[in-house]
C-alpha cells in the first residue's frame, strides 16, 4: 500500500488495537484497480442494485432478464468486487457503491455502473463496504456533482474523483474486526426484519380467515362465543362514520412550532410518526383539529403506493389537524373500522378507484367503499381487540429494528473517521 505520512485515529475503537498505530490516509485509487472484463457471448447472472440494499439478480427485481442486446457489454465482476451506480436516489444523492457478496461472478450493466477490485492484500473489501453503505463516497463526490450534471436520475461525474477520494485504513486486521463486528449486526438487523415479516404475514394471514371473502357474509373462522350469531351485514364506511377535510395552507402559514399538520410522511407502517412535522400559526383559518381515535387517511400523493395509507391518531397526540391531501375519518367504532382499513376488500377498492393514471380517491369514493361486518358490536370488539393486540407486537418488532439501525449508524460514525476529517 502506498502509505502517506498523515495519520488519524477513530473516536471509537476496539480495546485490542488501542495501542495499534494510528490510521494511514491514502487515496482510494491506489488500494484498487477497475474492472472492465465484458460479458460477451458467455452467460453469467446478471444483476441490478437496489439503493440501500445492494445488488440483486434482475430475475428477482424486475422479474426478468432486462441486458437484451446490450448484454455483451455488460462489466464482469467476481465475488468481494465493488460497484459504483452513478444514479441518484434519495437515500444515495451521489450514486450507491455495493460488493457482489452472495455469487462468485455476476456481470451489470456498463451504462451506470463503474467498478473496480481491491487489489491492495493489506486491506478486506468488507470494510469498504460498510463505508460505503454509510454514505461515506457521497460525502466527498457531492462537491464534483453540479446540477446540470443530472440527467433522468443519471449522475455524470468524473471516475477520477472517485479514485481521488481520501481514505483512512487501519491495519488489516483491525478492518476485519470492525467488518466483522458490522457484519455480525447486518444479520441481526435481517433476523429481526424476518420475524417482522414473519408478524405481518401471520396477521395478513388472519384477517382472511376473521373477515369474509369475496363472495361471502360470514368469515372462515369466528371466536366460538359468536359462531351461531347470525351473517354479517353489509356497510358503506359513510354509514359508519364521517370525513373530516383537510387544511390548506401556504408557505407563509408555516413556524417554527405551533399547529402541527398531519401529513402522509406522518404515517409510517399504519402507525402515526413524528419524525418529520410541519407547523402552521395556530390561528389559522379553516383547520380541522384531529382527536384521539380519528383515523388519519392518504388520499392524495405523488406516490399512488401511499394513497389509502392510514393510522390511528393516538393519545397524546400535540395539537394538530392535517394537510389538504390527507382526510380523517372519525367513528365511534374506530379500532374495528381501522382494520377494516387493513382488509384486502379495502385495498382492492382503493385500487380500483386509482386506475392507471390516478393518483387520489375523494370523499364521495370513500364513502361508498363497502364492508361486511358483524351485527354484534361485542363481536366488532373482540375482532379488533385481537388484531390490535397483532399490531402492537408488529409496531415493538419494527421499534425493535429502528433501533438497531440507529445503533449501527451511530457505531459507525465512531468506527470511520467522517471523509471531511480525513481530506483536512
Amino acid at each position: 500500500m502506498n502509505k502517506k505520512e498523515k495519520t488519524i485515529l477513530p473516536q471509537l475503537r476496539f480495546h485490542r488495537f488501542k495501542d495499534y498505530p494510528a490510521w494511514n490516509i491514502d487515496n482510494f485509487g491506489n488500494i484498487v484497480v477497475p474492472v472492465e472484463e465484458r460479458a460477451g457471448t458467455k452467460k453469467y447472472t446478471l444483476m441490478s442494485v437496489t439503493s440501500g440494499v445492494g445488488l440483486i439478480p434482475q430475475i428477482e427485481k424486475f422479474g426478468r432478464e432486462i441486458a437484451g442486446s446490450a448484454y455483451k457489454n455488460y462489466y464482469v465482476i467476481k465475488k468481494n468486487d465493488l460497484a459504483y451506480n452513478k444514479s441518484a436516489t434519495k437515500q444515495f444523492p451521489e450514486g450507491y457503491i455495493s460488493m457482489l457478496k452472495e455469487y462468485e461472478e455476476a456481470a451489470l450493466p456498463n451504462s451506470i455502473f463503474t467498478c473496480f477490485r481491491v487489489t491492495d492484500k493489506e486491506c478486506d473489501p468488507r470494510f469498504f463496504d460498510h463505508l460505503f453503505h454509510n454514505n461515506y463516497h457521497g460525502s466527498w463526490l457531492r462537491k464534483y456533482i453540479e446540477v446540470g450534471a443530472r440527467a433522468h436520475g443519471s449522475l455524470s461525474i468524473d471516475t477520477q474523483h472517485l479514485w481521488d477520494m481520501p481514505v483512512a485504513l487501519p491495519r488489516i486486521e483491525e478492518q476485519q474486526k470492525i467488518a466483522d463486528c458490522l457484519s455480525s449486526l447486518d444479520d441481526l438487523i435481517t433476523a429481526e426484519d424476518k420475524k417482522l415479516e414473519v408478524y405481518k404475514a401471520h396477521k395478513k394471514g388472519l384477517m382472511q380467515k376473521l373477515f369474509p371473502a369475496d363472495g361471502k357474509t360470514v368469515p372462515e373462522w369466528r371466536f366460538p362465543e359468536f359462531r351461531g350469531s347470525g351473517e354479517w351485514v353489509k356497510k358503506s364506511l359513510g354509514q359508519l362514520g364521517e370525513l373530516v377535510s383537510g387544511l390548506t395552507y401556504s408557505p407563509d402559514d408555516i413556524r417554527e412550532s405551533g399547529l402541527l399538520v398531519l401529513r402522509s410522511s406522518n404515517i409510517k407502517n399504519n402507525v402515526i410518526t413524528l419524525d418529520d412535522n410541519v407547523y402552521v400559526r395556530t390561528d389559522i383559518s379553516g383547520a380541522n383539529h384531529s382527536v384521539e381515535n380519528d383515523i388519519l387517511i392518504c388520499v392524495r400523493n405523488g406516490s399512488k403506493a401511499l394513497i389509502g395509507k392510514n393510522a390511528i391518531i393516538p393519545k397524546g397526540m400535540p395539537l394538530c389537524t392535517h394537510g389538504a391531501f390527507m382526510t380523517i375519518f372519525r367513528t365511534k367504532f374506530s379500532k374495528f373500522v381501522f382494520q377494516l382499513l387493513q382488509s384486502n376488500s379495502y385495498e382492492k377498492q382503493v385500487k380500483a378507484d386509482l386506475g392507471a393514471t390516478i393518483n387520489s380517491i375523494n370523499g364521495s369514493q370513500l364513502r361508498k367503499y363497502v364492508f361486511y361486518i358483524p351485527k354484534d358490536i361485542k363481536e366488532q370488539e373482540k375482532i379488533a381487540n385481537c388484531l390490535s393486540d397483532l399490531d402492537t407486537l408488529i409496531t415493538s418488532q419494527a421499534e425493535k429494528i429502528e433501533s438497531l439501525k440507529v445503533h449501527k449508524k451511530g457505531l459507525m460514525q465512531g468506527l470511520f473517521p467522517s471523509v471531511e476529517e480525513v481530506g483536512e
